[in-house]
């Protein structure tokens, strides 16, 4: 295995495409992940918590779309949810970068 820090950076930052085509969020750190888990050290581990992470966003955006007829909750979810995607991939690339673990809180674990 080899040591590639910037492949896990991108991977991290690979979150932000949904900003410009308005999907692919879970779909492209999902293919790096899955073609480069065994060439890549750590990437196994960022790999399950970028996906994880992901996972998780849907399954609060899904619980977000009743809570809007509720005084609105479910349109301050989707405005938290929003800035939580952009800023936590961020934040994890920069961690990736120094070689750290990166972290994503209230993430759900689906994959282990």
């Amino acid at each position: 295995m080899r040591e590639d820090n910037q492949l896990l950076v991108i991977t991290h930052l690979s979150q932000l495409i949904t900003l410009f085509t308005g999907f692919g969020s879970l779909l492209l750190p999902l293919v790096l992940w899955l073609t480069q888990k065994e060439k890549v050290y750590q990437m196994d581990t960022h790999g399950k918590n970028i996906v994880n992470f992901q996972l998780s966003l849907i399954v609060y955006c899904l619980i977000c779309i009743p809570l809007i007829l509720l005084f609105g909750l479910g349109l301050l979810g989707f405005l938290i949810l929003g800035i939580v995607s952009i800023i936590f991939p961020i934040v994890n690339a920069i961690k990736a970068s120094r070689g750290e673990t990166a972290t994503y809180p209230f993430t759900i674990n689906f994959i282990n």
